[in-house]
């Protein structure tokens, strides 16, 4: 399409007048080019400004909501329709407005100063706003969660934060295995682990092991880079971390077997991991290992490969400055507080002390699992493999004693 000459001959006098204070001239000089040219979106803009300037904020809103109808997401227009409503006292669509003209703005790029001041501002009228829904709307989020349990609250509050557009909606993405109707719980409560307390309440003999095999010079080896992926594969948001030590893991339960030389080091800890309600999968689990994080080091968003299983952390060495988010929930490490989360929803960890992070890190069936479908995953994982190597074992019926691991095969990332 050919420029139309006379309407940008138009745009500039008026914006030469306006600049000059005479607002007037301006908007006489808009609405004589806009008879002509009545297509071109940046003379309705400049006619808003004008409007605005004399005053006349419902007129400067009638002619923003011209260039919307035909330019629904055009940035300018919408920070200008949130400021006018405002001026015009309305003060909840104004906030609302506010809230779309943000998250545009989140994509701009080199906007002018004082655009970007303009969009500050937005910023700030729309926090206040979602502050104010909320203190509205928090007597029915108190009363609700005083009437049911602790998972109720949970969800009753994530809810309100999403009403509130302050929590993103993340949902399971597992990079191989998904099961189907099992819930996003980006933390579980503590309700549904009930092996927590015996877990917590081992941290110290754990701990007492995890210091013999730092201290041991011989060890150092065993400690294998947790990303390891041979050259010519797309590497991605791991790069940086492959074959590192910066992020290293001292495995004691690998590929469903005791991993020899390291699991004999730590009898104790061996003995409370038996306790817990792992998955028994011939060639895939159960998985532990003691993570170390080295300082100045962050482990970028990633996702798990099935959500059957939970990750469970028990922290035994953080220093100041280590952080973990799942989802919209960022938590601290605490030693010897224990969490079980989905790892198929996003996650992320960072060490950014200048210590070494350690936390013993294990999987652990989904509690939304019944007895009948972890014995199915179980058999159709084994029959996965078995076709895969086309060399079938023996896997027993259903309901048959738990599956024991028999080969090596997979590893922490896997089922």
């Amino acid at each position: 399409m050919q420029p139309d000459v006379p309407a940008q001959r138009s745009n500039a006098a008026a914006m030469a007048a306006m600049k000059s204070g005479n607002y007037a001239n301006a908007h006489a000089i808009l609405e004589e080019a806009l008879r002509q040219s009545p297509g071109e979106l940046p003379l309705w803009l400049n006619l808003a400004a004008a409007r605005r300037a004399m005053g006349r904020h419902a007129d400067a809103l009638a002619a923003v909501d011209h260039v919307l109808t035909v330019e629904p997401r055009l940035f300018m227009a919408l920070l200008m329709r949130a400021s006018l409503l405002q001026a015009l006292g309305r003060k909840r669509e104004a906030g609302e407005a506010y809230g779309v003209a943000v998250a545009l703005g989140e994509t701009q790029q080199n906007l002018d100063p004082p655009t970007q001041r303009a969009l500050d501002q937005a910023r700030k009228a729309h926090a206040a706003h979602v502050q104010e829904m909320a203190d509205f709307l928090r007597p029915v989020v108190d009363q609700g969660a005083a009437r049911g349990t602790s998972a109720d609250a949970r969800r009753m509050a994530f809810f309100t934060d999403q009403v509130l557009g302050r929590r993103k909606v993340y949902t399971q993405q597992p990079t191989h295995y998904h099961y189907p109707d099992m819930p996003a719980i980006e933390f579980y409560d503590r309700e549904e682990c009930p092996w927590l307390p015996t877990l917590e309440a081992a941290t110290a003999d754990i701990q007492a092991e995890l210091a013999a095999i730092l201290a041991d010079e011989a060890l150092a080896d065993a400690f294998m880079p947790y990303i390891d992926y041979r050259d010519g594969l797309p590497l991605d948001q791991w790069a940086e971390l492959n074959r590192s030590p910066r992020w290293s893991a001292f495995h004691l339960l690998q590929h469903g077997l005791p991993v020899p030389g390291n699991a004999d080091r730590a009898p104790r800890t061996m003995a409370v991991l038996e306790q817990m309600p792992q998955p028994r999968m011939i060639r895939r689990s159960p998985a532990a290992m003691f993570s170390v994080l080295k300082p100045r080091t962050r482990i970028p968003p990633h996702t798990g490969v099935a959500n059957t299983r939970l990750v469970v952390h028990l922290p035994l060495v953080v220093p100041p400055g280590c952080g973990f988010r799942v989802g919209n929930q960022t938590r601290e490490w605490k030693v010897g507080v224990g969490w079980a989360f989905d790892d198929t929803i996003e996650h992320e960890a960072w060490n950014d002390s200048d210590q070494v992070r350690v936390v013993m890190i294990f999987d652990i069936w989904s509690p939304r699992l019944s007895a009948a479908e972890r014995d199915f995953i179980a058999h159709i994982m084994a029959a996965i493999d078995d076709f895969q190597a086309q060399q079938p074992v023996s896997v027993g019926g259903f309901g048959a004693a738990p599956l024991t691991p028999k080969a090596a095969g997979g590893g922490f990332s896997s089922l």
